[in-house]
């Protein structure tokens, strides 16, 4: 199993940018492809976004597109989300994972971190 925490969530204004983290330990998670979920308030998760084991290839939801970027260390065991532009319907907490099967399908693997909150105000 791998542990994973999520970190870089806070308050911004609409239209601000945040950089999220997330770390892995306990193994290695260079072998596997990496996803971002998020959960807002009342809402069931979302797979937002995905990069593929060796950061050649990535994914994003449609509402997202030209305004997040992830991407990924593998040396440091961690998977980075980018977010520029944010609006209020970006207010969630987020969550990464190994992924399972095509990158695109976001299949979760591992338990879920506590995830970070990204709060967007208006």
């Amino acid at each position: 199993q791998v542990q994973l925490v999520e970190s870089g969530g806070g308050l911004v204004q609409a239209g601000g940018s945040l950089r999220l983290s997330c770390a892995a330990s306990g193994r290695s998670f260079g072998g596997y492809d990496m996803g971002w979920f998020r959960q807002a308030p009342g809402k069931e998760r979302e797979f937002v976004a995905a990069i593929k084991w060796s950061g050649r290839s990535t994914y994003f939801i449609d509402p997202v597109k030209g305004r997040f970027t992830i991407s990924r260390d593998n040396a440091k065991n961690t998977v980075y989300l980018q977010i520029n532009s944010l609006k209020p319907e970006d207010t969630a907490v987020y969550y990464c994972n190994r992924l399972v099967g095509e990158m695109e399908m976001g299949n979760a693997f591992d338990a879920w971190g506590q995830g970070t909150l990204v709060t967007v105000s208006s």
